[in-house]
């Protein structure tokens, strides 16, 4: 009887470890993500967010992915009530908590130098690739 217990509550562990359990708030689905270290110089600096979740529940390890997951969900809910619309990981989660950057980008683009005017008719433009 004791082992079908421990076995149905790490059963009950393990399928729990794989739940997302943080929501996007409203507004939050408009808030874009930007890569670790792109360049941000387009945009305006609003503020710094600091989010965690459980990543470990007792002994078991959560899903990395999910962990991070939520954590960018957690970022982008907190962008609006800093008015910005555009985070940026400062650096890699560790123990369920990160760091992002918010900022105000409006129609600029992260990451993009300014596009050079068109070419004329016959004329190749040129476009850098991104990563």
């Amino acid at each position: 009887m004791r082992a079908m217990r421990i076995s149905l509550a790490l059963g009950l562990i393990a399928l729990l470890g794989g739940c997302t359990w943080v929501k996007m708030a409203p507004g939050a689905q408009e808030v874009r993500v930007a890569r670790m270290g792109q360049d941000m110089s387009a945009c305006e600096r609003r503020g710094e967010i600091s989010v965690s979740v459980k990543d470990r529940l007792g002994p078991y390890e959560r899903n990395e992915i999910r962990v991070r997951d939520e954590l960018e969900v957690l970022a982008r809910n907190e962008a609006p009530g800093l008015g910005a619309d555009t985070v940026q990981p400062k650096a890699e989660p560790k123990d369920g908590e990160q760091r992002y950057l918010a900022f105000r980008c409006g129609s600029a683009r992260p990451g993009q130098a300014a596009r050079p005017a068109t070419a004329a008719e016959g004329e190749a433009e040129v476009f850098p690739i991104e990563d």
